[in-house]
C-alpha cells in the first residue's frame, strides 16, 4: 500500500496531445477566464457602490458573484498551465487545494440559489411582512450559513482523501476531484464514499427540494394574485429559476460521470460536460441577471454611456 502522504503528485489522464491547436484552446480558454474575471467583478463594483442596490436580493446577487470567481479561480489557473504543459501532473497539496475549491464553490452555488429562492418567497407571498422578515441580521445569517456550511464540509472531505491509503496516483480527468481520489484508495472507502454522499445530500438534494417548495408557493401566489404579481413574480424569478437549472443540469452529468462508468461517452464530450458545471454559471448568470434585472441594466446602460462619451 502506498500512503496518501507518500504521494507527492498525481497525473490528470483525461488530457491529450491537440499538438499546435493547443495554443488555440489556450487562447479560447483565457479569454473565457478573462470575461468572467471582468463580468462579475464589474457587477460587484456595481452594487457596492449603489446604494439603490443594497436590497437583500442584490446582496444575495453579489455573494452569487463572489462565488463565481471563487469557483472559477479554482479551476482557470491550474487548467491553463496544463493546457501547454506537456507532462499533466499537479503536485498532491495543488490538487487537494482545487478539490476544497471546486467542491466548496459547488456548494455554495447551491445553497445561494437556495437563499435566493428565500428571498423571492417572501417578497411574492408575504410583501407587506416582507422588510421586517428579511432583516439585515437575517441577511447576514444566512449569507454566513452559506460560506460556512460549506467550508466545514470540504474541510473533512479533504481530510479523509489526504489520510486515505491510495494505490495510485492516476485521475482520469482535466483537473482534480474528490471522487477520483477516493478511487485510488487501496481499502478502506466506505467512511469517505458516505460521507461524500452525505455531503452531497444535504447541500444539493436539500437544496434543491427546498428550492421546488418555495416556487410551489410562489406559483400558488401567481395564480390567485393580481396581474401586477404574476409579473413581478415573472421579472424576479425567471433569471433565477434558469440560472438553478442551468447549474443542476451540469452537477448532475459530473455526479453520474464520478459515480459511473461513462467510457462510452466520447472523451472531448466528458471533458467538455465535466468543465461545464464549473464554467456555467460564471459566465452565464452575470448576462443573465444583468439582461434581466432593471435596476443593474439601467446602471450597466449608463456606464456604457458614460464611457462613450
Amino acid at each position: 500500500m502506498i500512503n496518501s502522504t507518500q504521494v507527492s503528485y498525481f497525473t490528470l489522464a483525461a488530457y491529450f496531445d491537440p499538438g499546435t491547436f493547443k495554443y488555440l484552446y489556450f487562447m479560447i480558454v483565457i479569454s473565457l477566464y478573462i470575461f468572467i474575471i471582468s463580468v462579475n467583478v464589474l457587477l460587484i463594483v456595481i452594487i457596492c457602490m449603489n446604494r439603490s442596490l443594497h436590497e437583500p436580493m442584490y446582496i444575495f446577487l453579489c455573494s452569487l458573484f463572489v462565488n463565481e470567481l471563487y469557483g472559477s479561480t479554482g479551476l482557470f489557473p491550474l487548467l491553463l498551465v496544463q493546457i501547454l504543459s506537456d507532462v499533466h501532473t499537479v503536485s498532491a497539496s495543488i490538487c487537494f487545494l482545487q478539490i476544497y475549491c471546486v467542491h466548496n464553490y459547488g456548494a455554495v452555488e447551491y445553497l445561494n440559489l437556495a437563499i435566493m429562492s428565500y428571498d423571492r418567497y417572501l417578497a411574492i407571498c408575504y410583501p407587506l411582512q416582507y422588510n421586517t422578515r428579511m432583516t439585515y441580521n437575517r441577511i447576514a445569517m444566512l449569507i454566513a450559513v452559506t460560506w460556512l456550511y460549506p467550508l466545514l464540509v470540504c474541510i473533512v472531505m479533504i481530510y479523509l482523501n489526504s489520510h486515505s491509503q491510495l494505490c495510485g496516483n492516476i485521475i482520469y480527468k482535466v483537473y482534480c476531484d474528490s471522487h477520483s481520489v477516493v478511487k485510488l484508495a487501496c481499502s478502506g472507502t466506505h467512511v469517505a464514499n458516505i460521507y461524500g454522499l452525505i455531503a452531497s445530500f444535504s447541500t444539493i438534494f436539500v437544496s434543491f427540494i427546498f428550492i421546488i417548495y418555495t416556487y410551489m408557493k410562489i406559483l400558488l401566489v401567481c395564480f390567485s394574485g393580481s396581474k401586477e404579481t404574476r409579473q413581478k413574480a415573472v421579472s424576479t424569478c425567471t433569471p433565477h429559476l434558469a440560472s438553478l437549472l442551468n447549474f443542476s443540469f451540469g452537477a448532475s452529468f459530473e455526479l453520474l460521470q464520478s459515480r459511473f462508468n461513462m467510457n462510452s461517452v466520447p472523451n472531448m464530450m466528458r471533458i467538455f460536460l465535466s468543465l461545464y458545471w464549473i464554467t456555467c454559471q460564471p459566465l452565464f448568470n452575470p448576462v443573465m441577471y444583468g439582461l434581466k434585472m432593471s435596476k443593474i441594466r439601467v446602471i450597466v446602460k449608463s456606464l456604457i454611456s458614460n464611457v462613450g462619451y
